[in-house]
């Protein structure tokens, strides 16, 4: 089976196509891995605007399809070109124009290019379409949900709606990624996951796929949005990881000392306000502003930040007996967190799974892997399949920006 994935829950505008040979052992074979960033936009602004970025779904999401099908060799003029009344835009498709219109009515630009394009060319040889419909930005979650509805509609294709958080879980049951195949990966169960990004922190435990307890999340800031903060009070640009990150290598922590919220608490939650605070006060009050300042505040940064990370996590692999210690997200993508958590995790004889760095931010293929997993429930249809069907009409899908894992 071939799944299409549709990611847009923030500011990368992910599209994937996902090949599965199914079997007792399912084949993965990456077709294509498209992702539209908004990177320079945030640069420009100093972080995401929901509206902004809603925007720039609109503009990507379509070249970013047509980019996606023709990497995996399924896009294919229509018949209907070349005068004959067969092939995707038959009579069928010509009396689901105004629906599409009306799915796509806070989405103007985007019907005004996706209609044409679904007129010009064949349905592709795609079994489903897995989409992001939380957690995230409403306004972004819309965008994509929309898209997708407009392509089940069209194509009358099945939908199957994902959980965003657990996308960043199941990405890691791939062991090899672009332009390959491989078998799935089997993670001994049960597996503790630490989500870490802009948007989100959050320590789950996962007894088997489709079954998920959160056990900590952070109160206030996420990680990686106390990373941008501190960055922009240090004045320096957006994303604040990447950036911290490079100027905290030319530096040791300890030559400053920031606190480590919550390090000691008997729970799994994380809160990262008070060490943004902290870096706010002491930059107040700091006269000598130099390069080595910087520097030696972007290690501490990291250091605090990491350091309750890796602690909270570790006692949760503890107490819940966890064999597996997945880490996801993008601010998994730093190279220091993965450094220590291998240490912690060899140490304490502990499985360890991680994205490669393009699969940690958010992107289309850790939908489509999420996807094939819940292949055979929640299925949304654009029409009636037939009698005995428990699937639900695709046009009752709706975004959900504070989704949770269940």
């Amino acid at each position: 089976m071939k799944i299409l994935a549709i990611e847009t829950s923030c500011d990368d505008t992910g599209i994937a196509i996902l090949g599965v040979k199914e079997g007792k052992t399912p084949e993965f074979s990456v077709l294509a891995n498209v992702v539209a960033s908004q990177i320079e936009m945030g640069k420009k602004y100093g972080g995401v605007f929901p509206a902004m970025a809603k925007r720039e779904h609109q503009r990507n999401l379509l070249p970013a399809l047509i980019k996606a099908l023709k990497k995996s060799n399924l896009l294919k003029i229509s018949n209907f070109q070349f005068g004959v009344p067969f092939g995707s835009f038959n009579e069928f498709s010509i009396k689901q124009i105004s629906k599409l219109k009306e799915i796509l009515e806070r989405e103007p630009e985007l019907a005004k290019k996706l209609i044409p394009f679904l007129k010009k060319y064949q349905k592709p040889n795609i079994d489903a379409i897995a989409i992001t419909n939380g957690p995230g930005l409403e306004p972004c979650l819309w965008v994509g949900v929309n898209f997708a509805k407009v392509l089940s509609c069209f194509w009358n294709i099945p939908i199957i709606p994902v959980n965003h958080i657990e996308g960043h879980i199941l990405v890691n049951w791939l062991p090899i990624y672009e332009n390959s195949k491989s078998e799935i990966r089997n993670p001994k169960l049960p597996v503790v996951a630490l989500i870490v990004s802009g948007g989100h922190t959050q320590i789950v435990l996962m007894e088997k796929v489709g079954k998920y307890q959160i056990l900590g999340e952070t109160r206030d800031d996420a990680a990686g949005e106390c990373f941008d903060k501190c960055a922009k009070i240090l004045g320096l640009s957006y994303p604040g990881g990447p950036i911290i990150s490079e100027l905290a290598k030319k530096s040791k922590s300890g030559i400053i000392t920031l606190p480590r919220p919550m390090l000691n608490t008997k729970d799994y939650d994380f809160s990262f306000s008070g060490l943004k605070t902290a870096v706010l006060y002491m930059d107040r009050d700091t006269k000598l502003k130099n390069k080595k300042y910087k520097e030696a505040m972007c290690s501490e940064i990291q250091q605090a930040i990491i350091d309750v990370l890796i602690k909270k996590t570790m006692k949760a692999v503890k107490d819940f007996g966890a064999k597996t210690l997945i880490l996801g997200g993008g601010v998994s993508a730093n190279q220091e967190l993965r450094r220590q958590f291998q240490a912690q995790t060899e140490k304490n004889n502990i499985a360890f799974l991680v994205p490669p760095a393009n699969l940690s931010t958010d992107n289309g293929l850790m939908i489509a892997v999420a996807g094939y997993f819940h292949k055979n429930e929640k299925m949304y249809w654009s029409r009636p399949v037939g009698r005995g069907c428990s699937t639900k009409s695709a046009q009752t899908l709706e975004a959900n920006a504070n989704l949770r894992l269940k």
